[in-house]
């Protein structure tokens, strides 16, 4: 038998004319840009329209009120700051620069400013309280800020406070913290002083001068709370100072030649 080889039909695969394509793309893309070119006109037209229509309302400020519970700034100070700026328009002024201005008006603590609609601006001032002098004419505050370094009138009322240059806010503290202290034991402070050697020194309002050295002054002042100030405010009219210099106690120097001391005697003040 002669076995003979077959051949194959071996079928070729077919090649597809079918491409893909992006054009269907186009359209989409198109009206795509054309919507964001239609929303950015509309934007732009916005736009525009609020800037026409702020320039229409941006009139030159006309009117100014004036708030608030004050004395010693006239109201003639105020309307000089504010000048400057009503060339500005109600929209453009710009209120912190004007804020700024008006704080920098002696005896104003703070201003506050609003626009009044349709070209108007209301300010609100807040004036310094004066609660001690420092030195012979500068006036501190509240908050112990010297506000005024060279006040014209000094109210004859108010408790001087002494202290060499930069130790403003050091003896404002004291004094804040100390004069209630006394007054709720029934005497007034008029004076503190610290000096350059670093030494303090309370003045009553009877003129006593309260000693309190440069060392443990809070505790020497809370000595002299809870011991010394019951004679102090029985006899006060008669003492020239109350010397609390020293390590345990305290000595009293009288006008009339009376003395009297306690946990002192023989005893040299500290420093």
């Amino acid at each position: 038998m002669i076995f003979g080889s077959r051949k194959r039909n071996r079928r070729k695969p077919e090649r597809s004319d079918r491409s893909f394509s992006l054009a269907w793309l186009k359209p989409v893309l198109a009206g795509g840009l054309q919507s964001a070119l239609g929303i950015t006109g509309m934007l732009v037209g916005l736009g525009i329209m609020l800037w026409g229509l702020a320039l229409a309302f941006d009139r030159p400020i006309g009117q100014v009120e004036v708030g608030g519970r004050f004395q010693r700034v006239a109201p003639v100070q105020i309307e000089e700051v504010v000048a400057p700026f009503r060339g500005a328009g109600f929209l453009s002024v710009d209120l912190d620069a004007l804020r700024a201005a008006l704080e920098s008006i002696p005896w104003v603590d703070r201003a506050r400013v609003e626009r009044r609609w349709p070209n108007g601006v209301r300010v609100f001032i807040t004036e310094h309280v004066a609660v001690a002098r420092w030195g012979e004419d500068g006036l501190m505050n509240t908050r112990g800020e010297l506000f005024l370094p060279h006040a014209r009138h000094i109210p004859p009322e108010l408790p001087q406070l002494i202290g060499p240059a930069g130790t403003e806010a050091q003896v404002a503290q004291l004094y804040l913290k100390t004069y209630p202290r006394l007054l709720a034991v029934g005497m007034r402070l008029s004076q503190v002083e610290l000096d350059a050697r670093g030494a303090w020194q309370l003045t009553l309002g009877t003129g006593a001068r309260v000693r309190l050295g440069r060392q443990d002054v809070a505790t020497r002042l809370e000595r002299f709370i809870a011991i010394a100030s019951s004679v102090v405010a029985q006899r006060a009219a008669e003492i020239n100072y109350v010397d609390l210099r020293y390590s345990n106690g305290f000595s009293i120097g009288w006008i009339a030649p009376t003395r009297f001391a306690q946990g002192s005697e023989g005893a040299t003040p500290d420093a």
